[in-house]
């Protein structure tokens, strides 16, 4: 995963940047990658005002992204029997 931008998304000139195009990098974000998404999704609401659509939920993303990028993610819920949180984050690594 890299921080570069797609060049379908960087040359349209005049065209606003849109909620799906938050959307499209929020994709299915994994602990390996949020912190690159965040980045990509922060350059590209940087320049929108604060009420724009695009930049209220890529704003929401990125503290999502942040939170996933180092804390990790567990399988099933917190205390469901029998499924450990994946060792990749586990307390005792």
């Amino acid at each position: 995963m890299s921080e570069a931008e797609s060049p379908d998304r960087t040359t349209r000139s005049g065209v606003q940047v849109t909620v799906d195009d938050v959307r499209e990098l929020m994709g299915a974000s994994t602990p390996h990658f949020a912190l690159q998404l965040r980045n990509r999704i922060a350059k590209l609401v940087r320049g929108l005002p604060a009420d724009h659509p695009a930049r209220v939920l890529g704003e929401q993303e990125i503290e999502r992204l942040t939170r996933l990028g180092f804390s990790g993610e567990t399988r099933g819920t917190q205390r469901e029997t029998g499924i450990d949180p994946l060792a990749s984050v586990s307390e005792s690594v």
